[in-house]
């Protein structure tokens, strides 16, 4: 019984300490989003903003960073809607397949996406360059879909095969199609999963950085991440407006995985349990 009581405050504590340490820098580059020049460069560092818009409102008009967000928005919003239509049929045909074929295809699936982007950049830049694609939406588009397809195919297949297959036979009975069949009956059934690869691959297309650098070079089409890296100057580094604008990135994914994190859970867990 005291050994059980010991290790409740030592987890709670543990647990604290681990938290605290990994919101640290989100907690750091907030409080600099609201803060003025002043005590940003005070020392020693003053903890407690002032809740200054100072820097919000530099970044809005001498960075532009609303066509940043924008183009944001269409790349990482095009990307989720490609992937989840691809491996949502991709995920329907494996799980039609026996258990043991459909693992040794997936695992191959997966093994694909482990190469480094630094590997697979060189071919992708010259077969964009080749299809004019260079400085275009579905330039950017394509490589994010080949890099978050197979994530979402292993998801949406482990999901696919817990489906009651009573179900689906007797939807082919009432007279529907294999599509039919996936469109009316699997798929409403599988929103938990559905749901949980397209957060995934939405904030990755939203988060990348690299292939966005390398294929995006025309400043309006970058996207956030990459026009926050463009922000600091020859002599100054605009710390203010780097953070503000870090904020305005990073607010939407907090407060979507927050508002929908449950469902995240169970699309990732379900997956993982019964599949």
């Amino acid at each position: 019984m005291k050994t059980g009581l010991f290790r409740k405050p030592l987890f709670l504590a543990a647990t604290l300490l681990t938290v605290g340490f990994s919101l640290a820098p989100f907690l750091w580059f907030v409080s600099s989003a609201f803060k003025t020049q002043t005590q940003l460069t005070a020392i020693p560092p003053q903890w407690w903003p002032a809740f200054s818009m100072e820097f919000f409102r530099s970044a809005v008009l001498h960075y532009g960073i609303f066509h940043y967000l924008i183009n944001s928005v269409i790349v990482a919003g095009s990307t989720t809607l490609v992937t989840i239509f691809l491996a949502t049929l991709a995920g329907y045909a494996l799980a039609q397949l026996p258990r043991r074929v459909s693992q040794i295809i997936l695992m191959g699936i997966l093994t694909c996406a482990m190469f480094p982007q630094i590997a697979i950049v060189g071919p992708i830049w010259k077969f964009l360059q080749i299809m004019g694609w260079l400085n275009t939406y579905q330039g950017l588009v394509l490589p994010y879909v080949a890099l978050t397809l197979p994530l979402a195919v292993w998801i949406l297949t482990l999901f696919f095969q817990q489906m009651p297959k009573e179900l689906e036979a007797a939807a082919l009975v009432d007279g529907c199609t294999r599509l039919m069949a996936l469109v009316r009956v699997i798929l409403p059934l599988s929103a938990p999963g559905l749901f949980t690869a397209a957060i995934l691959c939405f904030i990755y297309a939203w988060n990348e950085f690299f292939l966005g650098l390398l294929i995006m070079t025309d400043p309006l089409k970058q996207t956030m991440p990459v026009g926050i890296a463009l922000f600091q100057g020859e002599h100054v580094v605009p710390w203010g407006e780097i953070a503000a604008a870090s904020f305005i990135t990073t607010a939407p994914l907090v407060i979507m995985v927050l508002i929908f994190q449950r469902r995240i859970v169970t699309g990732l867990s379900a997956g993982a349990v019964k599949g």
